[in-house]
């Protein structure tokens, strides 16, 4: 089987355990259940499902696996994806981004309304962590449910993707020049935070060491970054049609990225050697590593 084979056999399955924890449109709150799903539903790569079952997979093959811790992990990748689809929802808005599409689609504000969107994307957060916190009752090890909780909000909030935006927001604003330890932070909380919650509950889900869950931060780091300034370098070589949504939108915003600190022959650079420190990291770990190497190479030559 191809690398794109095994893909997208990944993708639908993670959509099949999307569609069983999505809530029901009904009910008097039923335009906000709605946009939530309009959102969700709206595809992407489910990257951060992805990692995060692979990297289950990599330490349950050596320490064991089960249906219940199966289940589990299933509510967690949900949980996951749910949160980082309540960060694009509010990335869109008018306030941040003020962006019209999104994988080829409507934007969640321009579809509802600025109000609507703002409570698709509270509801989409709050749904996640009760969608995560019952997974409690399906587990044999709730100490390692407990672990997993404490990464998965951590790397949500304030000392992970909240704080990331935070900055972000407020450098431009102030239209100031970033330094490149800057623009790191805001990519390594933005963007990396929640790779590396993937990672990291996959491992600690599946059984790892304290070692093992470490070498996971590290490498969602490497790939988070990697993947920001590829972002970054599509944002000006690539196209609407192509990407999904508008090219140039950082420029129109007067926003400052990697590609406008380095210049886009040494971020091409940049993302190849900091890619291969992550395949580096990949190597340590047990199981079979093969597609989490693919999909890492993959994102350095990702069109969108």
């Amino acid at each position: 089987m191809s690398f794109k084979e095994a893909l997208d056999l990944r993708v639908v399955k993670i959509e099949e355990i999307l569609a069983k924890y999505i809530p029901k449109e009904e009910g008097f709150q039923k335009t906000v259940l709605s946009a939530m799903n309009y959102s969700v539903e709206a595809g992407g790569k489910r990257l951060r499902p992805m990692f995060m079952e692979e990297s289950y997979n990599l330490f349950s093959q050596k320490y064991g696996d089960d249906c219940e811790s199966r289940e589990v992990l299933h509510a967690f990748m949900s949980a996951l994806e749910m949160i980082h689809t309540y960060s694009l929802v509010h990335d869109d808005l008018p306030a941040m981004d003020n962006d019209e599409y999104r994988r080829g689609k409507k934007t969640t504000h321009v579809v509802y309304g600025e109000a609507m969107a703002i409570l698709a994307g509270d509801a989409l957060l709050n749904y996640a962590y009760e969608t995560a916190v019952k997974s409690i009752r399906d587990a044999k090890d709730a100490k390692r449910v407990g672990e997993a909780l404490i990464v998965l909000s951590r790397k949500a909030g304030i000392y992970g993707m909240v704080g990331g935006q935070t900055v972000d927001v407020e450098a431009e604003k102030r239209n100031e020049e970033l330094s490149e330890e800057q623009l790191l932070y805001i990519h390594e909380n933005k963007t990396s935070a929640l790779i590396q919650s993937a990672l990291m509950v996959g491992a600690i889900l599946g059984g790892a060491k304290a070692s093992e869950i470490e070498i996971m931060e590290q490498m969602g780091y490497d790939i988070g970054i990697a993947f920001q300034i590829q972002d970054d370098i599509l944002d000006i070589t690539s196209s609407l049609e192509e990407l999904g949504k508008p090219i140039g939108s950082d420029e129109k915003n007067n926003k400052a990225t990697y590609v406008t600190l380095k210049g886009l022959k040494q971020a091409k650079q940049d993302v190849v050697t900091i890619s291969e420190h992550a395949l580096l990291l990949l190597q340590q770990l047990p199981g079979n590593t093969i597609f989490m190497k693919d999909l890492i190479v993959s994102l350095i030559n990702r069109r969108k």
